[in-house]
């Protein structure tokens, strides 16, 4: 399958259709926090305990793949906090 060249949210968008329609269920309640990496040409995905590790090992089967990465359960892949004061 060619590889499309998609702006950034394109690839958002794709991605995270895949993610709520076909595979969301099917991961949920058994990998409930680890990562998932999608390639957004060919539906495949692969899973890690580390954002890099799941995008790692789904390059390494699909080198051109446009990978969306979801963090299984959690609304954001990463959590931002503060920490101190600020003025």
């Amino acid at each position: 399958m060619p590889t499309l060249n998609l702006t950034p949210a394109e690839i958002g968008e794709r991605g995270s259709a895949i993610y709520q329609e076909r595979l969301k269920s099917l991961l949920e309640l058994s990998h409930h926090g680890q990562f998932v990496a999608i390639d957004i040409n060919t539906g495949d995905y692969d899973l890690g305990t580390e954002a890099h590790e799941a995008s790692d090992q789904l390059r390494a089967r699909h080198p051109e793949a446009q990978i969306l990465v979801e963090r299984i359960g959690y609304p954001a892949v990463f959590h931002v906090r503060r920490v101190g004061t600020f003025q």
